[in-house]
């Protein structure tokens, strides 16, 4: 029988265990955060997510980072799975926002995009026309010129293919040129570059971040950035806006949670987020894998991604790009 000392210990402890165990179990604590990226291993959002990946539990003690690639159905399987996940803090999504609001238009899909939980923006990549190095093609207005003599008598390859942010520039630039060009839709850069290198192409539309290798080489060209202002890393290169024609695209990428994540991990999230995109470490490291860095968090990010969904549909309303 317990002596009434060793029972005073012994019910001292029984108190405090639920306690520890609850302290255990405290998010971010109790397993890893799993980060889905949407895309194969290697693309711009895969890069991202694993550099933010690798200094997130430097600003969440006690947090460790996988990230899985769900891959399918052109980033619709990932950001379904997202969307669909416990809102606990243990699944974050690593995104194209142009994708959340354009893949809708194109098929049906099983999500809200006023519902997710909007973390952080970390990158925007604007798009870009870039021609061959000995290219006739110089300021933007040469291909207005080129495309105005008939709709067969430039193409234009767009590196990601139908709906993506490279064929949407191409459409936007279309517009305000008033002109129409031959579209050549590719399955990954890497394929368009190869047919601007080899002349079958006459121009490509690709990011910045995609084409700034080459462009430093003097293998390529670039006509102008459709940025709101001109990249650090091209400063040279003219905007979209400065030669003449309004027109702002590229592939934003940052992070979402699914909806209903609790105000004070959402809040924890965004303060990681802040802390991260400020670090001069980070900066760094981001300038060197080509980054171009945008911080924007919490609710800020979620009325910038409304704000481009809005412009996305108008685009899709004028012109239906499923079916070009």
């Amino acid at each position: 029988m317990l002596k009434r000392r060793e029972f005073m210990a012994v019910a001292a402890f029984a108190a405090l265990a639920p306690r520890a165990v609850r302290a255990q179990d405290t998010w971010p604590a109790a397993r890893p955060i799993e980060i889905i990226v949407p895309y194969p291993p290697g693309g711009g959002i895969d890069v991202m997510a694993r550099l933010v990946a690798r200094v997130l539990p430097d600003h969440l003690p006690g947090a460790r980072v996988v990230v899985t690639n769900r891959v399918g159905a052109g980033g619709q399987t990932g950001t379904e799975a997202i969307f669909a996940a416990r809102p606990d803090g243990y699944t974050l999504g690593a995104i194209a926002s142009l994708a959340l609001s354009s893949i809708p238009l194109e098929r049906r899909v099983r999500w809200d995009l006023g519902k997710f939980t909007y973390l952080a923006n970390v990158v925007d990549d604007p798009g870009a026309f870039w021609v061959n190095a000995d290219s006739p093609l110089r300021p933007l207005d040469d291909l207005r010129a080129a495309a105005a003599r008939g709709t067969d008598a430039v193409s234009v390859g767009s590196a990601a293919g139908v709906g993506s942010d490279d064929q949407q520039l191409l459409l936007a630039f279309e517009e305000a040129a008033g002109v129409r060009t031959l579209h050549s839709p590719y399955n990954g850069t890497a394929l368009a570059i190869r047919d601007l290198l080899s002349r079958q192409l006459d121009v490509a539309s690709y990011n910045v971040s995609e084409g700034l290798a080459l462009l430093r080489e003097g293998r390529t060209r670039c006509l102008g950035q459709a940025a709101e202002a001109r990249w650090s890393a091209m400063a040279d290169v003219p905007t979209f806006r400065e030669q003449g024609f309004d027109v702002v695209s590229g592939s934003a990428r940052g992070f979402i949670a699914p909806p209903g994540l609790p105000a004070e991990i959402a809040s924890r999230l965004a303060g990681a987020f802040r802390a991260i995109l400020t670090g001069p470490e980070f900066v760094a490291e981001a300038e060197r894998l080509n980054l171009p860095l945008r911080p924007v968090i919490g609710d800020d990010y979620r009325a910038m991604v409304l704000r481009e969904a809005e412009g996305v549909r108008a685009l899709f309303a004028r012109r239906p790009w499923s079916n070009n």
